[in-house]
């Protein structure tokens, strides 16, 4: 969730234990980010921990987040897995949909995302468990993949720029399932249209004032060695890999979600 806040800075005390929780905290969420989706359940949470406000700690979590998707898609796009071609549109209408949800966040409640997402999720876990073949090689498309990214950068790009969680995960199911890239494409290519979110996110947290740059910085240099190590890791390893960490970030995904909503 994005919020725009007005006020002064605030200054935090951090100790060298603090700064090197952090840094290796921001190196498992790139890690885990570049395979699968869903580093921020370990960013995110490391941060508030320390006592950082949401607010703050939401637009520092965006910030080191951003080096972690930038690396994955750089590592992903020299190892000739991104098709920019194709994913060009998607990044164009992804940009224009976390445009106009970052901006609506502004005035209005996330309330309804977090009620619903857990349920999509759900069904997204569900049906990769049930459909062990699904993303296993590219097959044929069940829509046009210019329509798709069309209509899919509006959708999640807002969703990213709305709300978040579970937009990487969201994004590769979608491509499995409906313009047919195995799930080594699809992670691929759901790195540069994470990045194009983030940094619109990210803008309007600068505009606001309320990063925290050292501790921001530092993850993000956690952030780009584990996202390194991540995609590598996508590249070397077969789709039956990717698949299994896919369920078990999309999984941890649904049960903090709902964590959040009935029992925080």
């Amino acid at each position: 969730m994005i919020l725009f806040f007005e006020g002064a800075k605030m200054d935090f005390d951090f100790g060298v234990t603090a700064y090197l929780i952090f840094f290796a905290a921001a190196f498992a969420a790139g890690f885990v980010d570049a395979i699968a989706g869903g580093g921020g359940l370990i960013a995110l949470p490391t941060i508030m921990a320390m006592g950082v406000p949401p607010h703050v700690a939401l637009a520092t979590n965006k910030l080191q987040g951003t080096f972690g998707s930038f690396t994955a898609a750089l590592n992903f796009a020299r190892k000739g897995m991104i098709n920019f071609r194709e994913v060009f549109i998607g990044i164009v209408f992804t940009f224009i949909g976390a445009c106009v949800g970052t901006v609506l966040i502004l005035f209005l409640s996330a309330e309804f995302l977090r009620v619903i997402i857990p349920f999509c999720l759900m069904a997204i876990f569900i049906y990769t468990l049930l459909m062990p073949k699904v993303g296993d090689e590219d097959r044929a498309a069940r829509m046009n993949a210019r329509a798709f990214y069309v209509i899919f950068g509006l959708i999640l790009g807002f969703y990213d720029g709305f709300f978040g969680p579970g937009a990487g995960s969201f994004w590769t199911f979608a491509m499995v399932a409906l313009i047919g890239l195995n799930m080594k494409k699809a992670v691929a290519h759901t790195k540069i249209l994470n990045f194009t979110s983030n940094i619109v996110s990210l803008a309007v947290f600068i505009a606001g004032g309320q990063i925290l740059w050292a501790v921001g910085l530092l993850m993000g240099v956690g952030q780009v060695l584990g996202a390194y190590f991540g995609s590598n890791m996508v590249i070397k390893k077969d789709v039956k890999f990717v698949r299994v960490v896919f369920l078990a970030v999309v999984g941890a995904t649904i049960l903090k979600l709902v964590y959040d909503r009935f029992f925080a």
